[in-house]
């Protein structure tokens, strides 16, 4: 069925002069006369067939049939407003992504060239989990670790991952570690949340050893940077430092790994998923994982 539209200067006219019961006010808003203003109604009254407002002298009111038809009107033109500024906005406004700081580092940061529109990013890094309450976090799109759901909210799972040992090169030479019993005698790294050192060293086939005591960071990303200064072992997530393997800064250690969990999802309002940015972030970056997850794994350097 064909769209039957009254005349939208006719509709512009009497939704402003609905919202300010006022001739005069709504012919100020619209830059327009008073008496334009009246015939743009009148107008709009004879399309309709019906009558929008009640006038008693200078006294003006809405009908019922007016004010029904007001308030849908301006819900509609508000809409209207937001979409063309966001259409002629797309090529100017940033784009926000919150995301933790080992995640932009070590992960985003070296691929963030090949976004297309890499220079309108900007990077807003979280302490702690990055929060998913788009009313209060002022980002487009979260990289969240884990994939806990929220209301009204996509979440996508970006990344599994399993971990294993690291040691920086210069420490792997004194320490001399050709086993996994022989991490037992160096300074293991620890995460306050979700360290697994004992089910790595069930995995590599230890008896449940009495670990090293060694320090506790909050998360993974400090211990495998305190591990790449060469101040111990620190049982990395494979997908998030492959890459600084393959530049040499940290040095994986033997075949056994953890069982892989979810370590990072993408998040963004489900409102705003037809977003034409958020989309071409979301493609871009589950494009960047796939083909990393699809390169070769570092093969372990345990002598």
């Amino acid at each position: 069925m064909a769209r039957r539209f009254p005349p939208f200067s006719a509709v512009r006219a009497f939704e402003a002069a609905a919202r300010h019961l006022s001739f005069k006010e709504a012919a100020e808003e619209l830059c327009l006369s008073p008496s334009a203003i009246s015939h743009q109604i009148r107008s709009l009254e004879t399309y309709l067939d019906t009558a929008l407002f009640e006038r008693s002298g200078n006294r003006l009111a809405l009908t019922l049939t007016g004010r029904a038809y007001a308030g849908k009107l301006t819900g509609l033109l508000d809409a209207f407003d937001e979409t063309t500024r966001a259409v002629q906005e797309a090529d100017r406004r940033p784009f926000r992504v919150l995301c933790t700081p080992g995640f932009a580092a070590r992960w985003l940061v070296p691929r963030l060239d090949r976004l297309s529109f890499a220079d309108r990013v900007r990077l807003r890094v979280s302490t702690g989990a990055p929060s998913t309450d788009f009313a209060c976090n002022d980002a487009d799109l979260v990289i969240q670790w884990s994939d806990d759901p929220t209301p009204g909210v996509r979440t996508e799972v970006l990344m599994e991952s399993s971990r294993y040992p690291v040691i920086s090169p210069k420490l792997q030479r004194q320490a001399d570690v050709r086993s996994p019993e022989d991490l037992l005698r160096v300074k293991l790294m620890h995460d306050e949340v979700q360290d697994a050192w004992a089910e790595w060293f069930a995995n590599a086939g230890v008896a449940p050893p009495q670990l090293p005591r060694g320090p506790v960071f909050p998360n993974c990303e400090l211990a495998t940077t305190a591990a790449e200064r060469g101040q111990g072992v620190s049982l990395a997530y494979d997908a998030i430092v492959r890459d600084t393997l393959a530049e040499g800064r940290l040095v994986r250690l033997f075949y056994a790994v953890t069982m892989p969990i979810v370590i990072y999802s993408v998040a963004f309002p489900e409102a705003r998923a037809g977003d034409p940015m958020i989309r071409e972030f979301r493609d871009w970056i589950f494009g960047e994982a796939a083909a990393r997850e699809a390169g070769t794994p570092p093969l372990y350097a345990a002598r």
